[in-house]
């Protein structure tokens, strides 16, 4: 379903993603995981037609999309990393506009907004204005109109950064049922090991731009002598992920921190 050959993207003399290649086969949950700069999102704006390659090659469901486009766009759904709803309007609202910009008849249209508003469980909200929703209750719409329009794929930029665990999970949850009853390819960009561990069917994990290793989550333990995905990524790159979201004590100690910083 998506085919990447040598694909390269540089900014003047900084090379943002460097010689990666990779497949994602047709129902497939593929991650990239990586820490914040490594070239996630620079290599999903090239897949989705918002980069242009500096070399290299990109295939979606067998179209090049920057020679192809609009037909490639038709089979893609994409969730950024910063919000893109209209706070304004309802949660219906958003998904009606979201379904005239990709040209979905209208009776087939309030039938996929409601199918899938209430199975991210929004449909009890669907009346009540964007800007009142809970931030996991935002992510949960973006997504769910990210399958409005019965994508082949759907791409997700670091979409549960900054939800609690709670909204992760349930996020998760659904997505991987909606992957499981209508085979859409997911591929998503992450840097919680816990996330790619047990969502992913493969994980590519990507550093300063280069694509380290990739495999299943057990392959690539495997492939490293380790128990979890954070020793085998910090055996295969010297680095590691720390998921301060996950630790409160943690996050304490970095607020504390910037307000003292804040004080002088």
């Amino acid at each position: 379903m998506i085919r990447v050959q040598n694909l390269k993207k540089t900014f003047g003399s900084f090379t943002a993603v460097d010689d990666v290649s990779f497949d994602v086969a047709a129902g497939e949950i593929f991650a990239f995981l990586g820490p914040n700069g490594a070239g996630k999102t620079t290599t999903i704006k090239m897949l989705t037609t918002l980069l242009k390659p500096t070399s290299g090659s990109i295939q979606l469901d067998g179209l090049d999309p920057q020679t192809h486009q609009n037909q490639a766009r038709q089979r893609f759904g994409i969730v950024f990393q910063d919000p893109s709803l209209d706070g304004d309007l309802t949660a219906y609202e958003n998904m009606q506009i979201h379904a005239v910009l990709y040209h979905v008849p209208h009776k087939i249209g309030k039938q996929r907004t409601e199918e899938l508003l209430k199975l991210f469980e929004l449909w009890d909200r669907r009346n009540d204005q964007v800007k009142k929703f809970s931030g996991g209750m935002k992510r949960r719409l973006e997504i769910a109109r990210g399958f409005l329009h019965t994508p082949r794929i759907l791409f997700l930029d670091e979409p549960t950064l900054g939800l609690d665990p709670q909204s992760r999970n349930q996020l998760w949850t659904i997505v991987k049922k909606v992957n499981e009853t209508e085979r859409v390819t997911v591929f998503l960009t992450t840097h919680y090991m816990d996330e790619a561990d047990r969502v992913a069917h493969r994980i590519g994990i990507i550093d300063h731009g280069k694509l380290v290793t990739q495999g299943t989550p057990a392959e690539i333990k495997q492939q490293t002598d380790t128990q979890t995905l954070e020793d085998a990524f910090l055996k295969l790159t010297g680095n590691t992920i720390r998921d301060e979201s996950a630790d409160p004590a943690a996050a304490m100690r970095q607020f504390a921190k910037m307000w003292q910083q804040n004080r002088r």
